[in-house]
């Protein structure tokens, strides 16, 4: 196994003279914590074992207790972690996430899905040796269900590490994951707990290819739509561990710092245990994934010694190299692969509801508007519940029974969000779209946002029906709206979309490859021709094609193209570049993004978040739902909980459809 630490033995290696720098850092009235942390984290794991045993030779003291008796905080359980051996670290990760009340399933997911065998076998040895107790035992206690069953098969330590992969093996477990998942009603979760917690990684990455062949979609996709919890968790995680263990720590790493408050347990305990193994790998995948380097985020997210001792575990910025390594240039070029292969089966939460009946509709909605008040419930529950075809004839009918306007009645009942989300909701998305491009373009300031997902996330169906319903309605072109309203290469992007003409073919290996050298020159055109080049590619070429030639471009450039777009490009021209290519990776997950920033922070887009909500709700808002709950860790239910409320939120929470 070839290591790729930031962390290695260092030359010249005295412990005995290291273990009086220690002791005389520590001597007297407060400690000399630059020379501590300078020392602790330029020695490997195996020395410090070394300066352990010659501290208690020379001053007959523990070193771990002197330690603990002179640092505090969370700069004392980084360096005191860094005194123990990886078996005992784990061992005690383990130990913390089962004793006391509650669980941390995270860390135990973690651990146990990221380890190999003998890291296994020497933590559950280490277990026995400091608590007295057998690990498998404590885990069974503390946990449940199939979610224990996989636990115990990863704590057993026995996965195939022979390399040797049998191609018809590869085929039969990938028609049984099939058939335990997909292909029946239920799901026979034993059959994946003893493929994915037995076969060789090797072995595995093959199945998952087969299998994408078998399912047309992703064995991660299956797993989010066949499995559910810590359970799903676990087995999102093993997957992931088996495509690239480095990528999977990148994202627990931005996981544990974005957002309000850093997770410091699993900051600690990720730079610690991989600072010898593969951290630079890390490092690449989370530049190549978050288009910032770990060094940054760790700058900007922890403060005094503590970040200190970080940063020399991290061990250098890579926004300053810019180039890309080999192996993250592979995995970029695999990511493109895995989302040009997927086909992703889009659910709805909002169907037609059965035994629909338009005219008792429009009556208990009238009768809910009648007189003094109103009756919100009743009007949510009507509408939120029923399809967009369905709410259309209840319009009509409507009109026909008590010769009144449904929608005029609406909007002199309700008021603000709860009124607009409604309305949106009444609609045809036709209607909707062109109120929603409308309104991104009145008043005095333009809102390039909802533009840009508008435009490019319609299909050219949609985007034709939208031109229709809105010269309808406004009585002038939308295609002239945007020109009067957005000017330079983003208006002509603009213009380009929304004639909808963009391919509906299959890819062209010949042309895809052209596309991809044709990308790969305007890189070095200056920057006006860089932009009509990408954009007469970007904007025209169908989805699958661009797949195709993305992947591509990353062989002939050693680069990403999102990379690229954030590099060589600014303002409005650089995010709908960037949305288009988000689009194409992974439709949902860009919607999950664009739902997180409405939501997060101080203050809620609340128009960004109706357009969305009531846009996907019957198209792929279950995706949406399950990419939010990956990316952000928490669901898009407890978002909208905590970020609206009353009748706004009740309904929000109907079209979610579901807690995840």
């Amino acid at each position: 196994m070839v290591f790729r630490g930031t962390i290695t033995d260092a030359p010249d290696f005295d412990p005995t003279a290291d273990a009086e720098t220690l002791y005389n850092a520590m001597k007297g009235i407060g400690s000399d914590k630059e020379a501590i942390l300078d020392l602790v984290t330029s020695r490997s794991n195996a020395q410090r074992q070394e300066i352990s045993a010659a501290y208690k030779s020379s001053f007959g003291q523990d070193l771990i207790d002197d330690l603990k008796y002179e640092l505090t905080g969370k700069f004392e359980r980084l360096i005191v972690s860094l005194m123990r051996t990886p078996a005992y670290h784990d061992a005690k990760e383990i130990h913390d996430a089962i004793k006391g009340a509650g669980t941390n399933e995270r860390c135990l997911i973690e651990v146990l899905a990221s380890r190999n065998n003998r890291q296994i076998h020497d933590m559950v040895a280490a277990y026995k040796d400091a608590y007295g107790r057998d690990m498998e035992e404590d885990v069974i206690a503390d946990t449940s269900g199939h979610f224990k069953k996989m636990l115990v098969v990863l704590l057993q330590g026995t996965r195939d590490e022979s390399g040797v992969v049998d191609a018809n093996l590869v085929e039969q477990d990938a028609q049984d994951l099939y058939a335990a998942g997909e292909e029946q009603w239920g799901t026979d979760e034993a059959k994946f707990i003893m493929i994915l917690g037995n076969r060789s990684v090797a072995h595995l990455r093959m199945v998952f290819d087969e299998y994408e062949k078998i399912a047309e979609m992703s064995i991660e996709d299956s797993i989010k739509n066949e499995l559910s919890g810590d359970f799903e968790r676990l087995m999102l995680a093993v997957v992931q561990c088996v495509r690239s263990v480095p990528m999977f720590f990148a994202k627990r790493l931005y996981k544990s710092m974005k957002g309000l408050g850093t997770a410091d347990n699993t900051l600690i305990r990720i730079m610690i245990s991989r600072s010898e193994i593969d951290m630079l790998d890390i490092r690449e995948c989370f530049r190549l994934r978050y288009e910032k380097s770990l060094y940054n985020m760790i700058k900007d997210d922890t403060s005094g010694d503590y970040k200190r001792t970080l940063l020399n575990l991290c061990g250098g910025d890579d926004d300053l190299a810019g180039e890309f390594f080999p192996e993250a240039a592979q995995i970029a070029y695999k990511m493109w692969e895995l989302s040009a292969m997927t086909r992703v089966q889009l659910r709805p939460t909002v169907r037609p509801a059965t035994n629909f009946d338009p005219a008792a509709d429009a009556q208990a909605l009238r009768k809910a508007m009648k007189g003094f008040g109103t009756d919100e419930d009743t009007i949510i529950d009507i509408v939120a519940r029923r399809s967009n075809a369905q709410r259309q004839e209840i319009r009509q009918a409507f009109k026909s029974l008590l010769g009144r306007d449904l929608m005029k009645d609406l909007k002199s009942e309700l008021s603000k969000n709860l009124e607009r989300l409604i309305i949106g909701l009444m609609l045809t998305p036709a209607e909707f779209d062109a109120k929603m491009m409308r309104k991104a373009m009145e008043g005095a300031g333009t809102d390039e946002h909802a533009l840009i997902e508008i435009l490019v996330t319609r299909s050219n169906q949609e985007i034709h029906a939208m031109n229709a319903a809105y010269h309808s309605a406004y009585k002038k072109s939308l295609e002239d709206a945007i020109q009067s309203d957005t000017s330079g290469h983003f208006c002509r992007i603009l213009v380009s979309l929304v004639q909808g003409a963009r391919e509906e073919g299959p890819t062209d290996v010949e042309r895809t490859n052209a596309d991809a050298q044709e990308l790969a020159d305007a890189c070095n055109a200056d920057s006006d021709d860089m932009v009509m080049k990408f954009m007469s590619i970007l904007c025209t070429r169908s989805f699958p094609h661009l797949r195709k030639v993305f992947q591509e471009f990353v062989k002939c450039t050693n680069k990403d193209i999102e990379q690229i777009i954030k590099k060589e490009m600014s303002g409005d021209v650089k995010n709908a570049f960037y949305a288009i290519v988000r689009s194409v990776k992974n439709q949902p997950s860009y919607f999950a993004d664009r739902l997180y920033k409405a939501m997060k922070g101080l203050g809620t887009d609340d128009r960004a978040l109706i357009r969305i909500m009531v846009s996907r709700s019957e198209i792929d808002l279950f995706n949406i739902r399950k990419e939010f709950k990956e990316t952000h860790d928490a669901s898009l239910h407890e978002f909208i909980q905590g970020d609206t409320s009353g009748d706004y939120r009740k309904t929000l929470l109907i079209l979610c459809g579901g807690e995840d």
